[in-house]
């Protein structure tokens, strides 16, 4: 099972949190690290997140079109 751990940035959408996940790069030709960001939709139930808070989200069956991943624990509370 997949585990990537990001930063919450949105809490919008009702059991859905957007997960903000950011990796450094080595670029191929100019060999100088380039920070990528991805954004990922989480499913969440009856835990207080809050924005800001770091999260380890793991890789789950389809739950609706984009959402592909629950969040699994709270890293670090803000």
């Amino acid at each position: 099972m997949k585990t990537i751990q990001g930063t919450i940035t949105s809490l919008k959408n009702e059991k859905t949190a957007t997960v903000t996940v950011t990796a450094r790069q080595l670029h191929p030709l100019y060999k100088k690290y380039v920070k990528k960001t991805k954004k990922y939709a989480a499913h969440y139930e009856d835990m207080s997140l809050e924005l800001g808070q770091e999260v380890v989200i793991a890789e789950c069956r389809p739950i609706s079109k984009t959402k592909k991943f629950k969040v699994a624990k709270i890293v670090n509370k803000k």
